[in-house]
């Protein structure tokens, strides 16, 4: 469990959670303590896990009942199943069902079989994983790129191999888990800034060098932030990277392919791509498999990774239908048909951000196939994730520990295949589940009581 956030003294929650046990907690609670029974956390949480459950107030481990199109079925951890207009699958540009990926992957099938059966360090480099680190290269005009199994691998590998036990890491306090879970297995050293505050880095990088030492120093950023729909001005880190001696790290999981009008993410949006010192990322938002990368401009860093990121060292490595599935993915995004999709994807985008704004309700961040819907307390914030599906409409709830407490949200996510008419009925039904699961009068005067005797 991270530690981004402050330890709360109060939630919000408070007051709706006396009424049900189910709206309290967080899955912090289950981490740490004293326990002479290895097995007595897993129980406790167990049985919180299953109370939620009871409850309906658990919208976790759901099951698709088939492709993450526009429209979904799923199963839901209590066994029931729930169906509507599905904001909540990762597939940015709709690939996963193009006709196209689906012959790649039954033809690399047919000529390398289903599975690469080693490391890469070894003799596990069957089917074109070269040729797609050449094209993935090319794409980001980066001369270097070094695949992992999945995105978090591509992470977390890069810090665990790069960063020394003396170096320092400057982070965004908001980068992705693998980032934050890498930084601390490298090194004591990580200091995390204000989220895209980039005085503030600056100021963590000036006391690191005025310490004096030869440390490295890794500052870590992403191009699009998942639950906040923000990013950083590229540009100015990489400058404070430059100035301090240090290398910048950029994650683009979130916007490469999706986002700018080539697919180059938010480097090419701010007018950087190709220009970052090392770009990493994952293949499951847009290109629809599993998977990540890291591209890097030195050879030197390049081959120092396949030997020393654990987590490609010591991992089998992607399997011949992935690297097809990606390739065929990768030749899609760079295309006109690309081009159409990421239009496509936009015009849902705004249309959704517009209507949700019209709904009366605070939309985080920037256009982009993220679409975060603050809600506010944890408590409220379940009741209304428990009403959703009765509205026809599936997404999902983020909750502390994974952003802040009392900011928990609605992300909803966009799909080239939805239309923006699908958009604004996915609003509409929003509405509809938030009014469903206001408190009842008697909780809301219950809590203006409290606040009275507070002040």
């Amino acid at each position: 469990m991270d530690d981004r956030f402050d330890e709360p003294e109060t939630d919000a929650s408070d007051t709706l959670a006396l009424l049900d046990p189910a709206l309290a907690g967080s899955t912090r609670d289950f981490v740490g303590g004293a326990h002479a029974d290895l097995r007595e956390r897993p129980r406790a949480f167990h049985d919180w896990l299953v109370l939620r459950r009871e409850r309906g107030l658990h919208p976790y481990a759901r099951t698709l009942q088939g492709p993450p199109g526009p429209q979904a079925r799923l199963a839901q951890a209590d066994g029931s199943l729930a169906s509507g207009l599905n904001f909540s699958s990762q597939d940015y540009l709709s690939l996963s069902t193009h006709p196209a990926v689906h012959a790649a992957a039954t033809e690399a099938i047919q000529r390398w079989g289903v599975h690469s059966a080693g490391s890469t360090v070894l003799a596990g480099n069957v089917g074109d994983g070269d040729r797609l680190e050449q094209e993935l290269a090319e794409h980001l005009a980066m001369p270097h790129v070094r695949l992992f199994p999945t995105g978090w691998a591509a992470g977390y590998g890069l810090l665990r191999a790069l960063v020394g036990p003396e170096d320092h890491v400057v982070m965004d306090q908001l980068a992705h888990n693998c980032l934050h879970e890498g930084a601390r297995a490298a090194t004591r050293h990580v200091h995390l800034h204000r989220h895209l505050d980039v005085a503030h880095a600056r100021t963590l990088l000036q006391r690191i060098r005025a310490r004096g030492g030869q440390h490295g120093i890794l500052l870590v950023t992403e191009g699009c932030f998942s639950m906040d729909a923000d990013a950083p001005d590229l540009a100015a880190l990489q400058a404070l990277a430059h100035e301090f001696d240090a290398l910048l790290a950029v994650d683009v999981a979130h916007d490469l392919g999706s986002m700018g009008p080539l697919g180059q993410g938010q480097p090419g949006l701010q007018g950087v791509h190709g220009e970052l010192d090392i770009v990493l990322g994952s293949f499951s938002k847009t290109l629809a498999a599993n998977g990540g990368f890291v591209a890097c401009r030195e050879a030197a860093l390049a081959e120092y990774l396949r030997y020393y990121a654990p987590t490609t060292t010591f991992s089998n490595t992607l399997s011949p239908v992935q690297i097809a599935v990606v390739r065929e993915s990768l030749r899609l995004v760079r295309s006109a048909e690309g081009l159409q999709r990421r239009d496509a994807l936009m015009q849902t985008v705004l249309a959704l951000r517009q209507a949700l704004h019209w709904q009366g309700l605070e939309v985080l961040g920037q256009p982009s196939p993220i679409v975060p819907v603050l809600l506010g307390p944890t408590a409220q914030a379940r009741r209304i994730a428990r009403a959703l599906p009765g509205q026809g409409l599936l997404a999902n709830l983020v909750e502390y520990p994974a952003v802040a407490l009392n900011r928990a949200r609605m992300r909803l996510q966009c799909m080239a295949a939805h239309t923006p008419a699908q958009a604004l009925e996915a609003a509409r039904r929003l509405g509809r589940a938030i009014a469903e699961a206001a408190p009842p009068e008697s909780v809301e005067t219950a809590h203006m009581g409290m606040d009275t005797a507070e002040a």
